[in-house]
C-alpha cells in the first residue's frame, strides 16, 4: 500500500528532489491469513511537498510487483497494468462438510466446494462445476455453458448432431450413420444400407465365386439354404430385446452372442460381429458357407442369417448345457467313463461327417473341448466353424496361415502350414486325453514335463504309467484292457507325422468298439488285482490330487468369436 501525491503536481515534483518524493511513499503490508481488515488513509504534512499541494492518493498492489522507478511512474497511463491486485481468500474457518451442515454455507447450485489448504485457519472456496460458468457465490451465479454453440467446446463428428445438456453435451450420428458420434471415438460411419452394404456384397460375391469353383454350391442368390432362412434385422432386434446386456451369452475379440426368442417362439443364439471389417466378414461368410452344407445331429444347426443390419449376423439353435470343457474341469465332475466315451464318439462322428460326407471336404481347424457343446439331452454338438476350411475335391491339403489354439494345435501343421484332415485328428486326440485325465491341454501351473498334455500323455504311455495320470473315476469304472486300448488310440491320434494318424472314420469305429467294454464280474482275477493295486497306490501317494478349477481363458464355445489364434511361425508352440 503506498501514498503518492496527485498527478496534477508532476511538474512541481520534477523540481523537487527524488529523495524528497520517495519520503512521501509509505508501504503497508496486509498480513496473509488476516481477518476483517479496515484501512483509513491520512495525509501528513511534509515540508518538501505540503508547501505547494495538499493532494495525495493511494492504491493496492501485489507486494513483489511494484517498484518505484521515477516520477514518471505517477503519470504513466499503463501504471495500473503494471501493478496487479491478487486476492487470496477463503470463506470462514469451517470445512466444506461443516459449512454444508450449517446455515452459513455460501456455495450456490451447480458449484463445487473445496477445502482451503493455504495458511492454517481453514475455510473453504466455491467454484462452478464443469460445464458451468459464473460467480459461484451469487444465487444462480453458475449458468450452463452451451458447448454446441462453439465447435471448439465439443468433439462431435462432422456427421453428428450436438445436443446441449446441463453441464455437458451429447453427440448423436445423423440419419443413415452409426457410431458414438465423437471425433475422438468411433465417429459416424455410413450404415450398412449404404457403403457397408456395398462392401459386404462384394465380399460375399468374392467368397461365393471362390466356393462355386470348388464344387456344386447353390446359386449365389440362394446361399442361405437348407433349414436356414433370411431373418430381418427388426426381428432379431425384438428377439434380443434390442440386444440387451442381460441377453449376452458370451463375447470375444470379434463380437457378441445373444440369446434371443424368434417370432415363432424358438430360442436361438444370435452371433453378431462387433465391427464391419473385411477380414471378419470373410470369416463370417466362410462359417455360413460351411455350416450351410452340413446336416448332422452332432453339429450345431444354422437356423438363419441377416445382412440387413450394420454388421452380419448368424442365428444358431440354442445349446443350453455349456461346453464339455466346463463339465470336464469342474470340481467333482458328474461325467462317468460311459459319458466321456459317448461324447467322444459323437464328436468324432461329427468330424468324420465333415471330412467324408460333406459335398466338399471340410477341415474344422479348431477342434477343442470349448467348441463341443451339450444340448438339453447332453448330446454333443460340434460348433464354431469360423476358422474352418473347404478342401477342393482334387486336393488332400491346403496351405494356410497357421491358426488354432495352443495345446490342441497339430505340430506338423504348425511347422509346415500344410492343413489336412489329420490336423483335426490330432486336435481330437488331445480332447480325448482331456476327457480321460481331467487335465487341461496347457497349464503353466504344472511342472515342465506335465505342462503340455499331449506330450505328457505320450511320455506316460511310453513309460507304461498311463494309469497314474487318468481321472480317478475313469480308472475305477474302466477295465485295464479297455483303458489301455483307449490310450493306444489316443497315442495314434497324437503321432507327430500326419500319415501315421488314423482317419476319423477309423477313430469312430474304434471308439464304438471300446464303449462295449464292461467291468463285469467275470473279468479275470489278474486285472482285478491290478486295479485294486492301482487304487491302493492312489490312496497312498495321492497321485491324483490336482487343481481342476475353472479356466482363466475366454471360454464361450459356440458363443465365442475370439477362441482361436493366428500364430507366427517364428514362435514355439511347445
Amino acid at each position: 500500500m503506498a501514498c503518492i501525491q496527485c498527478p496534477n503536481i508532476v511538474d512541481k515534483l520534477e523540481k523537487t528532489s527524488k529523495s524528497a518524493v520517495a519520503k512521501q511513499l509509505w508501504a503497508i503490508i496486509i498480513p496473509f491469513d488476516t481477518g476483517p481488515y479496515k484501512w483509513q488513509g491520512k495525509t501528513y504534512k511534509k515540508e518538501e511537498v505540503w508547501s505547494f499541494d495538499k493532494c495525495g492518493y493511494a492504491f493496492m498492489g501485489e507486494q513483489d510487483s511494484f517498484y518505484f522507478r521515477s516520477l514518471s511512474d505517477i503519470s504513466d497511463p499503463n501504471f495500473l497494468n503494471r501493478v496487479p491486485i491478487v486476492l487470496d481468500f477463503a470463506i470462514g474457518n469451517q470445512s466444506c462438510v461443516e459449512a454444508q451442515n450449517s446455515n452459513a454455507y455460501l456455495c450456490q447450485p451447480n458449484t463445487l466446494c473445496t477445502n482451503n489448504t493455504d495458511g492454517g485457519s481453514g475455510g473453504y472456496l466455491c467454484s462452478c462445476e464443469n460445464g458451468f460458468e459464473g460467480n459461484p457465490y451469487l444465487s444462480s451465479g453458475c449458468t450452463d455453458i452451451d458447448e454446441c454453440k462453439d465447435p471448439n467446446l465439443n468433439d462431435c463428428d462432422g456427421n453428428a448432431t450436438c445436443t446441449n445438456t446441463p453441464g455437458n453435451f451429447t453427440c448423436s450420428c445423423n440419419h443413415h450413420f452409426f457410431g458414438d458420434g465423437r471425433s475422438d471415438g468411433s465417429g459416424c460411419t455410413p450404415q450398412a444400407s449404404q457403403i457397408s452394404a456395398i462392401k459386404l456384397s462384394l465380399v460375399i460375391i468374392s467368397i461365393l465365386d471362390r466356393a462355386i469353383t470348388l464344387s456344386r454350391l447353390p446359386h449365389k442368390n440362394e446361399w442361405c439354404i437348407g433349414q436356414s432362412r433370411p431373418i430381418s434385422a427388426e426381428e432379431l432386434k425384438k428377439a434380443t430385446n434390442n440386444y440387451a446386456e442381460d441377453r449376452i451369452l458370451g463375447s470375444g475379440g470379434y463380437g457378441v452372442v445373444y440369446k434371443g426368442i424368434l417370432l415363432d417362439q424358438r430360442i436361438v443364439a444370435i452371433k453378431k460381429s462387433k465391427v464391419m471389417d473385411a477380414n471378419q466378414v470373410e470369416q463370417f461368410i466362410n462359417e455360413l458357407l460351411i455350416v450351410s452344407q452340413v446336416n448332422h445331429r452332432n453339429v450345431v444347426k444354422l437356423l438363419g442369417c441377416c445382412f440387413e443390419s450394420e454388421v452380419p449376423e448368424l442365428v444358431y439353435e440354442y445349446i443350453p448345457n455349456d461346453t464339455i470343457f466346463e463339465h470336464i474341469h469342474k470340481p467333482l465332475s458328474w461325467l462317468t467313463l460311459e459319458h466321456r466315451l459317448r461324447i467322444a464318439v459323437e464328436a468324432a462322428s461329427a468330424l468324420s461327417n465333415l471330412h467324408s460326407a460333406a459335398s466338399i471336404p471340410i477341415i474344422h481347424r479348431d477342434v477343442k473341448s470349448v467348441n463341443i457343446l451339450l444340448d438339453a439331452n447332453y448330446v454333443a454338438k460340434m460348433a464354431d466353424f469360423g476358422a474352418s476350411r473347404l478342401v477342393p475335391l482334387d486336393q488332400t491339403q491346403v496351405t494356410t496361415l497357421v491358426q488354432g489354439t495352443l495345446g490342441y494345435l497339430d505340430p506338423e501343421y504348425f511347422h509346415t502350414s500344410q492343413l489336412n484332415e489329420k490336423s483335426d485328428v490330432y486336435s481330437f486326440g488331445v480332447v480325448v486325453a482331456e476327457l480321460l485325465t481331467g487335465k487341461k491341454p496347457i497349464c503353466l501351473e504344472r511342472s515342465q514335463k506335465e505342462r503340455n498334455l499331449a506330450t505328457y500323455f505320450l511320455v506316460s504311455m511310453k513309460e507304461n504309467r498311463l494309469y497314474q495320470i487318468l481321472e480317478p473315476r475313469v480308472l475305477k469304472e474302466g477295465t485295464l484292457e479297455q483303458l489301455q486300448a483307449i490310450g493306444e488310440l489316443v497315442k495314434r491320434c497324437l503321432c507327430v507325422k500326419s500319415e501315421e494318424r488314423p482317419a476319423m472314420k477309423e477313430v469312430v469305429v474304434e471308439l464304438e468298439r471300446l464303449r462295449k467294454y464292461r467291468k463285469d464280474p467275470w473279468v479275470n482275477q489278474q486285472s482285478h488285482e491290478e486295479s485294486e493295486s492301482l487304487l491302493n497306490d492312489e490312496a497312498a501317494t495321492d497321485i491324483y490330487a490336482f487343481s481342476i478349477g475353472p479356466s482363466t481363458g475366454d471360454i464361450f464355445g459356440q458363443y465365442s468369436f475370439g477362441s482361436n489364434m493366428t500364430i507366427p511361425l517364428s514362435e514355439s508352440f511347445y
